[in-house]
């Protein structure tokens, strides 16, 4: 493990693999270094080629969490990480977000960034959902109510109600729970109402690749079209067989293909 500093004094941890240009992992919710979904072995996969660096988002894992929390403050973090250089960004989930906007905000330090899967939806009702999650969230994150936050998540990507208190007493449920606060962090970086924010994809003008799997929920194909459409110099794929937890081996020569092309 190393680390480095933020803007604000924040520690931020990474794992380093490999040599050569650098791509920065920024994970999705819930992810982080010590909860690998995957993350380690598509590291690996690119180290051959790559200096990639797998970092735990403040308030995860060994990294720390200064307060009070904005999203330019993760962005700083990503900052930091690229130096006095500059790097590829890959993002999957939340993170795709997140990397969008460090991608926005940092110019010549980001050459080229991949989503796998920004979870923007322009349903009505989907955005009303998120609307009332984020309430709920903020709440229990305020009261302490830790399992209650990470509750309101798995819902609301599709956990029923009744398996929740069985999930409470999975062994996995303390490393859950320790990054609840951090659910915040994401809804952050996805809007107000997740909605899909094209406008501001306009504004991406270094290359991107937009990724979904073949078997992922159907808003998922509809925000990666929309925003490889808003975005100018944006290339689209999708991946046979995969859904929103990708394989690692299917998504490394993807993104070996377009990081050195």
């Amino acid at each position: 493990m190393k680390t480095i500093t933020s803007k604000d004094g924040t520690t931020i941890a990474y794992d380093q693999y490999g040599s050569g240009p650098t791509v920065i992992f920024v994970h999705g919710a819930v992810q982080y270094r010590a909860f690998d979904q995957g993350m380690v072995q598509l590291a690996n996969l690119l180290a051959p080629h790559f200096t990639v660096m797998n970092y735990d988002r403040r308030g995860r894992g060994d990294s720390g969490d200064t307060q009070p929390f904005a999203v330019m403050r993760e962005i700083e973090d990503i900052e930091a990480l690229i130096g006095s250089g500059s790097a590829y960004l890959y993002g999957i989930s939340s993170g795709a977000a997140l990397a969008m906007e460090a991608a926005l905000v940092l110019g010549a330090k980001v050459e080229k960034l991949a989503m796998y899967e920004p979870p923007y939806n322009d349903d009505p009702e989907a955005r009303k959902t998120w609307v009332n999650y984020t309430t709920q969230l903020d709440r229990a994150i305020a009261e302490g109510r830790k399992g209650d936050a990470m509750g309101l998540f798995m819902m609301l990507v599709g956990m029923p109600a009744e398996h929740l208190e069985g999930m409470r007493q999975d062994p996995m449920w303390p490393l859950f729970e320790a990054v609840a606060p951090t659910l915040a962090y994401d809804a952050a970086a996805l809007g107000e109402e997740s909605a899909i924010p094209a406008e501001r994809a306009a504004k991406v003008a270094i290359p991107t690749l937009l990724l979904t799997g073949s078997e992922t929920y159907p808003f998922m194909h509809v925000a990666a079209d929309a925003l490889t459409a808003a975005i100018p110099n944006a290339q689209r794929r999708i991946l046979a067989g995969q859904s929103h937890e990708v394989a690692s081996d299917v998504l490394a020569p993807v993104l070996i293909e377009f990081f050195k092309s």
